[in-house]
């Protein structure tokens, strides 16, 4: 099913969501009320290989982290996408089998065309 993962609270994934347009029967899952499942966690990791790159940098529990000088490997980064919905890297756009994470410019552009060609 096509699906795009967001937080309701994010202006940017709002403002990505409203400028895709997309179509009738599009998945909205808000992480903040429905987190993303372990088989989606999964299906992302096999994507990217690296729990890491699915990470939101600048979420403020990873900064209160890092602040702390706390460093993670990925079992820790695995754990905290596993626990902490504002971790996770947004939006996430999954679209006929693809992968689309984060709000880079292109990024998003690709979303476009994958969503309308």
């Amino acid at each position: 099913m096509n699906t795009y993962i967001y937080l309701s609270t994010c202006n940017t994934c709002m403002r990505i969501l409203k400028d895709l347009n997309l179509p009738e029967g599009t998945k909205l899952q808000d992480v903040k009320h429905d987190p993303i499942s372990q088989a989606q966690l999964e299906a992302l990791y096999a994507v990217t290989h690296s729990y890491e790159q699915l990470i939101n940098k600048r979420s403020r529990v990873l900064q209160a982290l890092n602040k702390a000088g706390k460093t993670l490997d990925e079992n820790g980064y695995k754990l905290l996408l596993e626990t902490e919905y504002s971790c996770l890297k947004r939006p996430i756009l999954h679209w006929e089998n693809n992968f689309y994470l984060g709000n880079a410019k292109k990024t998003v552009a690709a979303m476009q065309q994958a969503i309308h060609g």
